[in-house]
């Protein structure tokens, strides 16, 4: 029987960190924060400052939520022990960003400012108008508000103008030939 590599893993709870299971409920506490996740079609186990999934092979899709479990229980576990950090970089003439208490306010180049509000547990910075830094503990959240963020003005491919990841790569198009 093939199990998950990933999921096979064990998770090791650094200092400062500790995890509670009951039944299918997961909660990781750590100096950053808590967070708590259900499981499905899986379990966990806490034993010696270390967490380990278990698959529940009873069900269709047992075996694939085996690594998936493991995966969101480790991000959990270094959420809540370092955090997680995303930038955005905004490029274009006249485009800029500003953030006052958790409204972030783009100026993307549309007619009306876009006034976005940075949901609870997301905080974020603005460096010089251009560059948005936004850190949470929970990765799946940081991840979509980045995604929201983006999705209002994405980098388009011929001068590379728009709201993009900082490790992102804009594949650039050459404009328009010569008309003889």
């Amino acid at each position: 029987m093939a199990l998950s590599r990933i999921g096979k893993q064990i998770i090791t709870l650094p200092s400062g960190v500790s995890a509670t299971v009951k039944g299918t409920e997961v909660e990781v506490k750590g100096p950053k924060g808590t967070l708590t996740h259900t499981l499905v079609q899986a379990s966990a186990e806490v034993a010696d400052n270390q967490l380990r999934v278990l698959v529940d092979e009873s069900g269709k899709n047992g075996k694939a939520m085996h690594g998936l479990a493991r995966a969101i229980l480790n991000n959990m576990v270094l959420g809540v022990s370092q955090g997680f950090s995303k930038t955005l970089l905004i490029n274009g003439v006249g485009y800029r960003a500003d953030l006052s208490g958790s409204k972030l306010t783009l100026n993307l180049g549309f007619s009306h400012p876009i006034t976005y509000e940075l949901p609870k547990g997301v905080s974020g910075k603005v460096d010089k108008q251009t560059t948005i830094v936004l850190e949470s503990i929970d990765k799946q959240l940081l991840g979509q508000v980045a995604a929201e963020i983006r999705g209002f003005r994405p980098p388009e491919p011929y001068k590379g103008k728009g709201v993009k990841y900082s490790d992102e790569r804009i594949i650039r198009k050459v404009g328009k030939a010569g008309v003889k």
